[in-house]
């Protein structure tokens, strides 16, 4: 059937049965789609038609939902003559930016790409700049760019020694950093390439432009024969393709909508200096083309194959990211000089008071009002923990000015003075002023007193815009506000509390550009592995308890979502956690305990369960754990997550992200580190977690378990160790920590008893080859005969392992003996029935609903516990091991040869394009393949590959990998962003020297398949 074509507007595609319809601007062209086709082309229409068109899928996206290659999908969009995602969005795009501009002529770039975003446009202002700059000229826009701010101010007068003065620490902290950026510039002919490094919000962009302001200076030039061009390489990170034609250019035909000949930033910054900010956003081959014009002074535009293009130009990167990780060691190689700003914590608090007083300065002056800040509050800016550094310490004086502001507003003082106290400070920064303890000497020493800031005291220049800095039109809009809902008649306080929460939303949207809206991000995570029932029965609860309480963080959200998705599991299975201060809690937390008996009746009211006291009692301490705001400053259990590979990141990722905290530390041991190095960082973590009640070890497997009894004898530090962790158990360690009556021991021994009664149900069904689905009847098995007789076909299409089973009630025997019976040898996926038998926690389905409505909502419920099953992941499981995909060869001599033959064996099989080869080659350019000099696993880029799988080289003649290293097997992963689950199991497969051992002496493909089928 053609789709219905119910509105035209422009870019959007349409699909008819062999035609294609695409309207484009104001053509209407038809494209032919082959008879003979496969499908593929009508599903890329198909996809096409339907995507958002503010925000088309690029060709990554289309590919991932049809499991095809990035390169397949655009030579078939290329093919049906559909663009790109940029054009496709193109000339809607340019419409709403004509609206806008021609409404607001003198809006700024980053306020026009707000208001876009705000109408549903996911865009960068990179991408306003780069691609539309042209229709802003025309439309009368006022540019207001950030690389011709600095053009604009004048260097005649300046001296090279007087630049570097505007940098607060420049004679204390900074003054090795600045010596590095100043030495970076003289070095003839074109200075040295430096890269900056540091944490977010450290002045990584300030120090390039005052080193390129310093170059100016000192070469004695100007902006015309010595340019800076600035380039955030994370405006283009999600398309590669696009980020090098920025950055190099391009030649026509290079790519869809290349139609000219089009030059890059390199060519503009010819002379001068590039500055590539977030440079750890560069792929691989961005750097490697990168580190070409490094060397050799040449580069090759997009496209081209012969001609060379010349370039004199320094480089200035910076990143916030690990460098050894991030960046490939030939382009670290290459730049010379590397300049490690300092967080702001490692700054002294000379320095720290001096960036207060400007940014003060810089309020006042905006404001044209005098700001009073009290000692009080002085000190709480001195001492809170700001994680974004000067950034977030710029942004929270803004917010503190604009609260300031508002109460002058609302007051009406006659007094032209803006009071800043404690109490005007956000929440996270006046606590600090109680939790912190004080080095009394040092700051009565540098600050006695209240502070006064004049406007029109300093000249400044005009505020750098980041994520944290607020529009400059903000003081403004709440005067506005004031004045409107004034004219309404309403009082003062509830004006007030208005424009109070519109502030605090404003707020939000400009931080969360660094720091992600955590409620909505956690509970979309929490849905993952919390039943959504769960997740109402909390909400509802929390409005008893900040009824009865007072407000309480997202921390007991969390803490009670997960607490009570494992509880009520357990009191299904009459499993309770035995509460052993169960007593204390009743004594002391006398209030807590009786708010959380109300909240408990909630769980009877919409699940129909009873929860027993002793989980009353857990309700209790989580109220009074998160009702404590200084709970997380008293000391705590420390977690350590130790794992091989990149695992143990993720894990405290989501735990700390789920829980709201920052209490767990992570560390990864690669493939191919050292034993004793892994155990040192261990160490390293163990001791910077330790707040005197011990630290807790997480590990996978294998020796890691040792790491425990060492670091305690070493250190004296109290350690319990606990393998064959998950995510959830690291979240479940970071929840039963919180609770501050928990001791290690009793965190330790309820997470072993957990684990161990997890791992005998799990073992318990992996033994249980098959699986059933359960029909009973009151009446006999007439009924659930009939059940089993119009469900099986579709059952069968599912799984032919899954079998149907009709018992009835009249025998002897009951219900529940019958299914106790099944259970000893079978995995019951669901029960049908003619009434509610609960039965643990398996699924039940009425007869009767089977019958009148047909079986399509049973064979979802089927569908759904089946792939969750370990038969399922087995199945997975043997999809990436392949008996195509193994070889036992004779004939191999070098390692070249041993790779082409795996790519070329994956690619014929359609598991990875012609292009991953080029990856392979690549990373064992950057890097030892080898695990346990055994046995070598090379690998590629994810983008090359289509499906995942794992191609093996059985070698009867060992080659030499690597200087001095022998292999005689080869595992080629192709392993996609969704088999992290089969890579933790192939990980432990390839781990293991006597399976590897094994493998090698297999005589045959179906003995090696056997040893990894069994292993």
């Amino acid at each position: 059937m053609p789709l219905k074509i119910d509105d035209v507007t422009k870019n959007h595609v349409y699909m008819l049965p062999l035609t294609v319809i695409l309207i484009k601007g104001d053509r209407i062209m038809e494209v032919q789609v082959s008879k003979t086709t496969n499908g593929i082309e009508e599903q890329v229409i198909k996809i096409i038609s339907e995507e958002d068109k503010k925000n088309p899928l690029a060709d990554q996206e289309i590919s991932s939902k049809l499991y095809i290659s990035r390169s397949r999908t655009g030579e078939i969009r290329n093919a049906l003559g559909i663009p790109d995602a940029q054009e496709r969005r193109k000339t809607l795009l340019q419409e709403e930016i004509k609206r806008i501009v021609k409404k607001n002529p003198n809006i700024s770039e980053r306020n026009l790409t707000t208001e876009l975003n705000t109408l549903g446009f996911h865009i960068s202002r990179n991408t306003i700049t780069n691609s539309f700059f042209d229709i802003l000229q025309t439309s009368g826009f006022a540019k207001n760019e950030k690389k011709e701010k600095i053009m604009q101010e004048p260097l005649e007068n300046n001296k090279p020694s007087d630049i570097f003065l505007t940098m607060i620490g420049h004679e204390r902290s900074l003054k090795p950093k600045i010596e590095q950026a100043k030495a970076a510039i003289l070095y003839p002919s074109n200075g040295l390439h430096t890269l900056i490094i540091g944490a977010p919000g450290v002045g990584k962009t300030e120090l390039a432009e005052l080193m390129y302001k310093f170059a100016l200076a000192y070469k004695k030039t100007n902006v015309n024969d010595y340019p800076f061009i600035p380039f955030n390489c994370a405006d283009y990170a999600e398309n590669p393709q696009l980020l090098l034609a920025q950055l190099f250019g391009y030649r026509k035909g290079a790519f869809t909508g290349a139609e000219n000949d089009q030059d890059g930033l390199v060519t503009k910054a010819d002379g001068g200096i590039l500055f590539l900010d977030e440079v750890h956003r560069l792929p691989p081959n961005g750097q490697e083309m990168l580190f070409q014009l490094i060397d050799k002074g040449h580069y090759r535009r997009l496209g081209e194959t012969n001609a060379l293009h010349k370039a004199k130009v320094m480089i200035i990167a910076a990143t916030s990211e690990d460098i050894e990780k991030n960046l490939l060691i030939t382009f670290r190689r290459r730049i010379s000089m590397v300049i490690e700003l300092p967080s702001l914590a490692l700054r002294t608090l000379e320095e720290r008071l001096d960036m207060i007083r400007e940014f003060f300065f810089q309020e006042a002056t905006l404001l044209n009002k005098r700001i009073i800040v009290t000692l009080q509050a002085l000190r709480s800016l001195l001492s809170y923990n700001c994680v974004g550094n000067i950034g977030e310490l710029r942004s929270d004086i803004q917010v503190s000015c604009a609260k300031g502001f508002l109460e002058y507003v609302t007051n009406g003082l006659d007094d032209d003075s803006i009071m800043i106290d404690v109490p005007t400070l956000p929440i996270h920064i006046s606590k600090s002023l109680y939790n912190i303890v004080w080095d009394r000497k040092k700051v009565e020493k540098i600050l006695s007193d209240d502070l006064i800031f004049l406007p029109g005291t300093k000249i400044f220049e005009k505020v750098k815009e980041s994520a944290y800095t607020f529009p400059n039109d903000i003081y403004k809009n709440i005067e506005v506000e004031y004045q409107q809902l004034q004219q309404q008649g309403l009082s003062d306080e509830i004006i007030n509390r208005i424009i109070t929460d519109g502030l605090e939303t404003n707020l939000k949207k400009i931080i969360s550009q660094i720091k992600n809206n955590k409620y909505n991000l956690i509970t979309k995570d929490l849905r993952v592995i919390v039943r959504p029932e769960i997740i109402l029965l909390v909400e509802k609860m929390l409005t008893i308890a900040e009824a009865k309480l007072g407000s309480f963080d997202n921390t007991l959200f969390y803490c009670l979502a997960t607490h009570l998705n494992a509880s009520i599991d357990r009191i299904k299975t009459c499993k309770y956690s035995s509460n052993l201060c169960l007593h204390n809690v009743k004594q002391y937390y006398t209030r807590e305990y009786e708010v959380a008996k109300e909240m408990a009746f909630l769980t009877k009211e919409h699940l129909g369960i009873d929860l027993p006291e002793e989980e009353v009692g857990f309700i209790a301490m989580y109220l009074k754990a998160t009702a404590n705001k200084d709970v997380y400053d008293t000391a705590a259990i420390g977690i350590v997550v130790v794992s091989h590979g990149n695992v143990a990141q993720g894990m405290v990722s989501v735990a700390n992200r789920f829980l709201g905290v920052d209490l767990v530390k992570a560390v990864e041991m690669s493939l191919d580190e050292k034993i004793e190095i892994a155990f040192k960082r261990t160490l390293e973590a163990v001791m910077e977690v330790d707040q005197g009640k011990g630290v807790l070890l997480l590990v996978d497997m294998g020796s890691l378990d040792t790491f425990g009894n060492q670091i305690t004898l070493q250190t004296g530090i109290a350690t319990r160790t606990i393998t064959r962790t998950d995510t959830l158990m690291v979240i479940d360690a970071v929840r039963k920590i919180l609770l501050p009556e928990n001791n290690l021991d009793m965190v330790a021994d309820s997470l072993t008893k957990e684990k161990i009664s997890k791992i005998s149900h799990l073992d318990k069904n992996r033994k249980k080859s098959n699986y059933v689905i359960v029909c009973f009847c009151l009446t006999g098995e007439g009924v659930a005969q009939y059940i089993a007789s119009i469900i099986k076909k579709e059952v069968l299409q599912i799984c032919n392992k899954i079998n149907i089973i009709p018992i009835g009630v009249l025998d002897a025997v009951t219900i529940k003996e019958q299914i106790d019976t099944i259970m000893q040898n079978s995995n019951i996926l669901i029960i049908v029935g003619s009434i509610n038998e609960r039965y643990h926690d398996i699924p039940f389905i009425s007869a009767a609903e089977v019958i009148q409505n047909g079986p399509q909502k049973l064979i979802e419920m089927v569908q759904n516990r089946y792939e969750a099953s370990q038969l399922y992941m087995d199945k997975a499981f043997s999809k990436v091991f392949n008996r195509e995909l193994i070889e036992i060869n004779e004939e191999v001599k070098s390692k070249k040869e041993a790779l082409v033959l795996l790519v070329n064996k994956l690619v014929d099989k359609s598991y990875v394009t012609e292009n991953y080869i080029k990856g392979v080659m690549a990373r064992e350019n950057m890097g030892s393949t080898v695990i346990n000099n055994c046995l070598a696993i090379p690998h590629g880029y994810g983008e090359d590959i289509i499906k995942s799988g794992i191609g093996i080289l059985v070698l009867k003649k060992a080659i030499e990998w690597e200087s001095g290293v022998m292999i005689s097997l080869i595992f080629m992963l192709a392993l996609n962003e969704q088999s992290q689950n089969e890579f933790q199991r192939v990980y432990r497969i390839i781990s293991n020297l006597d399976i590897i051992s094994q493998i090698e002496k297999a005589e045959n493909v179906d003995a090696v398949f056997h040893l990894l089928e069994n292993a």
